[in-house]
């Protein structure tokens, strides 16, 4: 951090390599080098194996300098073990109690995909509702809770746009899948 705030300083294309623990250490070790040892007091990465060596090694190098799992991270694996649960024998439990987060999730990401790949329908979407929809990755559990925030936020648009007059109008699109919409968004998803 500086004076100013947060500093970007560098990227590195590492397509091509081997990404263990040594080549880590040593991309971490040379910001290090160029930022002056007094001048680091933590170093954060992400909880791959090969991270976890790496940062392992760098305290080791440096006993003044902290390392830190990214938080971001460690919050999407927990989100990650929380709503993708399976209904296996072990985890019966979990999977009776937050399932229905996924289902949730998936309905609307169902919902969002039809609307942002039929433009007529987007253009409907937008006529009714001013926030837009957001683009976020399945990769990221954490985006896909801030989506279901959206929707939460936009209940009452979609619920207007799917009993309108113009949303069986558009028979381009696919009608099987504007019914499932139209049947999700008044369900309450």
């Amino acid at each position: 951090m500086t004076k100013g705030g947060p500093l970007f300083l560098k990227a590195i294309d590492a397509s091509g390599e081997t990404k263990d623990k040594y080549f880590i250490l040593n991309l971490l070790n040379e910001v290090i080098q160029e930022v002056g040892v007094d001048n680091v007091v933590q170093v954060i990465t992400d909880n791959a194996k090969n991270c976890v060596a790496a940062g392992a090694l760098v305290h080791q190098m440096y006993l003044h300098n902290f390392w830190t799992l990214c938080v971001v991270h460690t919050l999407n694996l927990t989100l990650q073990n929380i709503c993708a649960a399976k209904n296996v024998k072990n985890n019966v439990i979990t999977f009776e109690e937050c399932s229905w987060i996924t289902e949730v999730a998936d309905d609307c990401q169902f919902i969002k995909n039809f609307i942002m790949n039929h433009s007529m329908r987007l253009s409907m979407f937008n006529e009714f509702i001013s926030l837009k929809l957001l683009a976020v990755t399945s990769a990221h559990l954490a985006s896909i809770f801030v989506m279901m925030k959206r929707f939460k936020l936009i209940k009452g648009g979609l619920k207007t746009l799917v009993i309108s007059e113009k949303w069986p109008s558009y028979r381009e699109d696919d009608v099987e899948k504007a019914r499932l919409v139209k049947e999700k968004v008044l369900d309450d998803m």
